[in-house]
């Protein structure tokens, strides 16, 4: 076993080149803001879609169309509003009078990466034009059905729910995203440093450093990272956790937990663990890798009563005690 980790290993230093590359790059444009760049490497990696909220101004748009920018592949930006219909999204069928037939024109969701930008200003009917893709990884127009591209992302920005004009996502859309990424204010001196590249009339820009096929092959390489039982055992306790407390000597949780994390929860906490093994160029997952998405992955899959609200519990406290409580190996 430890022969195959060490070649393991090796390979994932390959085939891993690319992620330093990727993010000099991307530092270029995006100062700061560690955590939402790992989240989306992650995402990349491991064939997840990631959601990012945070309120206006904090680069989000800019850092996710940066790491579209990075890689050579097609990329979409779809602008959420309040008049947006599903067919401006995955497409429609045009009548051709000349030949009396229809012809089908696809919407901009057969790119590669798609930036759904303030993907919660759009009605429910909207956001869930792209169930069927984020999930199936296919669309259907009329009475067909199409094949996205092997590379396709969902790349989504959203504000804070309480702010005006904003709809709450559909539980089953959120569900379909494998992180959410809540970012906040950058420092004073990663401010300053944004002052320095921004506060000019020619912005900086990033080139492309990374292909597709390239992005294809690391997430084959990632899905071979070797995961022990006791790590999957650990995944399983902290999601079973959130769906009985008191099994963990945490009944003060009971009353504030209203829906725990569902099994793709646990899929998906596996997948971005093994994506952050790869990122970091190790070929096992630790506990540490667990925790280091842990709370991205689980903190839009636990739901809290109106109790917790009222005693001002958020889903990211109930979580961090769920981390304290279960026992790591």
């Amino acid at each position: 076993m430890d022969s195959e980790i060490s070649k393991l290993n090796d390979k994932i230093q390959r085939d891993a080149l690319f992620i330093q590359d990727l993010r000099k790059e991307m530092a270029k444009v995006v100062v700061g803001q560690e955590d939402l760049v790992n989240g989306l490497l992650v995402g990349l990696i491991a064939n997840g879609h990631v959601l990012v909220e945070g309120v206006p101004g904090l680069a989000k748009t800019l850092t996710v169309k940066t790491l579209a920018q990075v890689i050579s592949a097609s990329f979409q930006r779809i602008q959420f509003t309040p008049d947006l219909l599903p067919a401006d999204i995955v497409g429609t069928l045009v009548f051709n009078p000349k030949e009396s037939t229809f012809a089908v024109r696809k919407g901009p969701i057969f790119a590669n990466i798609i930036l759904a930008d303030e993907i919660n200003r759009a009605p429910a009917k909207v956001q869930s034009a792209l169930l069927e893709g984020m999930q199936e990884r296919q669309v259907t127009i009329s009475d067909a059905t199409y094949k996205l591209p092997d590379l396709f992302m969902v790349l989504a920005t959203q504000n804070p729910i309480e702010q005006e004009g904003t709809y709450p996502l559909p539980e089953a859309q959120v569900d379909r995203f494998m992180l959410k990424i809540n970012i906040t204010y950058p420092t004073k001196v990663e401010e300053a440093r944004v002052l320095e590249l921004m506060a000019h009339q020619t912005l900086p820009t990033a080139g492309k450093v990374v292909s597709a096929e390239a992005v294809m092959k690391a997430r084959q390489t990632a899905d071979l990272i070797y995961v022990d039982d006791k790590i999957k055992n650990y995944v399983l306790d902290l999601v079973i956790a959130t769906r009985e407390p008191a099994k963990h000597g945490l009944e003060k949780l009971k009353p504030w937990i209203l829906y725990g994390a569902s099994p793709r929860a646990s899929i998906y906490m596996i997948q971005a663990a093994k994506a952050y093994a790869f990122i970091n160029g190790r070929g096992y997952v630790t506990p540490e890798d667990i925790k280091a998405v842990g709370l991205d992955v689980m903190r839009h899959r636990v739901l809290l009563t109106y109790e917790a609200e009222a005693e001002n519990i958020g889903s990211e406290d109930v979580l961090k005690s769920i981390f304290e409580a279960v026992e790591v190996p």
